[in-house]
């Protein structure tokens, strides 16, 4: 009876556990909002917000929060230099990736999880071919030829390696490229003179052995000062050694990792298709991954970027942009009410 004179309306967004995060407090009812992401059906998550609205800052919020409460590990990939301090903060691994820095990242790196089934080549060859395919730039992709080239060498180029898995055995772009130069056919001679600038020349930044604490449990990879030629190559290689934790984290523990101007990664075919792949796979292997973006438009570019948005149990809207308030209601039934929290609304303000 109670009920018929005090309506309760308002929907709490509480669970328990002890890994719920913190993320505000309810609008309407003032109490505190916690979730576990692990919890949903994927903890797959987007943040979306125009410049200003505090995108940043929530995702920051959320990795200081799941650092002290978790023992997980956290990856960021920073096109804006913005996270280095709170990284810093928590004794974390800020690797600054430029033309000019000394900390290196390999291309090649490879550990024995790296995939589902016994031969981890086989999908290190999916990334050396999307790598190739950008570094050679070529409109079609790279021919059936010079996929069965690429594919040939690897095995040789990580023979030494896999006898005797030690770090100084690892190889680097360098022994692709020469052991492409040996080969006879044309194809692999353009493939090799396609790679090198970045083995020989003014952009082999990428051929060096890792000499960075990739194991840190929070490491930022820093790539605003790679060039526009190197962005993209700089973003697929990061995507790379985020899969590389995620497949050694396995059973062990759970790897969040966010992309901040997600937007950059979508721009580019094979980042694109990368991103996707993340998005579908991620769940198995322990991988919590979140993306950073102010409109959502750049998600809905293809029907294939879609999946991202609709494999999302977790959105965090803040401050919306009218074209993109229109396309949230219609994509997830949000009432005119609700609508109103991300119209204007004031920073960390909105709708979860």
């Amino acid at each position: 009876s109670t009920a018929i004179f005090v309506p309760f309306t308002t929907q709490e967004l509480f669970q328990r556990g002890d890994e719920a995060l913190y993320y505000g407090l309810n609008a309407l009812s003032n109490n505190m909002i916690m979730v576990d992401r692990k919890k949903l059906k994927n903890p797959n998550a987007l943040i979306l917000g125009t410049p200003g609205s505090g995108k940043s800052f929530s995702a920051k919020r959320e990795i200081a929060n799941s650092f002290l409460v978790t023992d997980d590990d956290i990856i960021i990939s920073d096109p804006e230099s913005e996270y280095s301090p709170l990284v810093a903060r928590f004794g974390g691994q800020v690797i600054r990736i430029s033309p000019t820095s000394d900390q290196y990242i390999n291309p090649m790196d490879i550990n024995m999880n790296y995939s589902d089934d016994d031969n981890p080549i086989a999908l290190k060859a999916d990334f050396i071919l999307s790598l190739c395919e950008l570094i050679m730039g070529s409109r079609d992709g790279i021919e059936a030829e010079e996929k069965s080239v690429i594919d040939r060498c690897l095995p040789l180029v990580y023979q030494k390696y896999f006898a005797d898995p030690k770090p100084e055995n690892m190889p680097v772009l360098g022994d692709l490229y020469d052991c492409l130069r040996k080969q006879k056919e044309p194809q692999a001679q353009r493939i090799a003179t396609a790679l090198e600038i970045y083995v020989n020349g003014s952009l082999k930044v990428f051929n060096h052995r890792t000499n960075v604490e990739l194991n840190n449990r929070i490491v930022c990879f820093d790539i605003k000062e790679l060039g526009k030629q190197l962005k993209k190559i700089g973003m697929l290689i990061v995507q790379d050694q985020v899969w590389n934790r995620v497949s050694m984290n396995r059973g062990k523990k759970s790897t969040w990792y966010y992309m901040d101007e997600f937007h950059l990664l979508l721009k580019e075919e094979q980042t694109a298709a990368y991103s996707v792949e993340i998005w579908k796979r991620f769940r198995k292997w322990g991988g919590i991954p979140t993306g950073i973006t102010q409109n959502i438009k750049d998600l809905l570019a293809s029907r294939e970027i879609e999946n991202i948005f609709e494999n999302s149990d977790f959105i965090y809207m803040l401050n919306q942009a009218s074209g993109d308030r229109q396309i949230l209601a219609k994509q997830l039934n949000i009432s005119p009410t609700q609508l109103s929290y991300v119209t204007n609304s004031n920073e960390g303000e909105g709708l979860l």
